[in-house]
């Protein structure tokens, strides 16, 4: 009988290959906060504040030779350019007008809606009679201011009244070019007072 055949050593075993490590995981990104909401635009934009039209009524264009023992020597050019100084140092713009007719100053007042902050309006003669004059004030929705060179009160008796002036904010009168720049004051403090903080 032949021998058995030797036994072979059994393969060595291999050490198990090295686990390799998970990958980091990433961060999530961070949430960006949503968007602010944005307020719907309005149907029609806010007139700027800081801007202011002037309206001159009639016979103001005869300024510095008409009575000027009650009306002053200023012209209506020295009055508008007072006011766009005033203005510019308060940060405003001005725009003046003057007419001698009823329906322009009337159209005027209509075109500052939306346009303007404010109104100051010397209605001259008108301001004892227009009823005209007094609605458009009341339909623009732009306050105004009433100013007179003279004191209306100290004068004849059919000026004591002003049926304009009780839809204006306020009203001025008797101080001479100074009542346009007061008026100017008060119309700018009055939209002031109206801003958003």
């Amino acid at each position: 009988m032949h021998p058995p055949a030797p036994l072979h050593p059994p393969a060595p075993l291999h050490p198990p290959a090295p686990l390799h490590p998970p990958a980091p995981l990433h961060p999530p990104a961070p949430l960006r906060p949503p968007a602010p909401l944005r307020p719907p635009a309005p149907l029609h934009p806010p007139a700027p504040l800081h801007r202011v039209l002037v309206i001159h009524g009639p016979n103001l264009n005869l300024l510095g030779t008409r009575d000027p023992s009650i009306y002053g020597r200023d012209t209506l050019a020295d009055i508008d350019a007072a006011l766009h100084r005033r203005a510019k140092l308060a940060g405003a713009t001005i725009d003046s007008f003057q007419s001698n007719l009823e329906g322009d100053l009337v159209q005027a007042i209509q075109s500052a809606t939306g346009r303007y902050g404010a109104i100051v309006i010397n209605p001259g003669g008108y301001s004892h009679t227009s009823v005209a004059i007094r609605d458009a004030l009341d339909a623009c929705g732009v306050p105004a201011v009433e100013v007179h060179l003279s004191n209306i009160h100290a004068r004849e008796s059919f000026r004591h009244t002003s049926i304009t002036a009780g839809k204006c904010i306020g009203q001025i009168s008797g101080f001479g070019k100074n009542s346009y720049l007061l008026g100017l004051d008060a119309a700018l403090a009055h939209v002031e007072v109206l801003a958003p903080r």
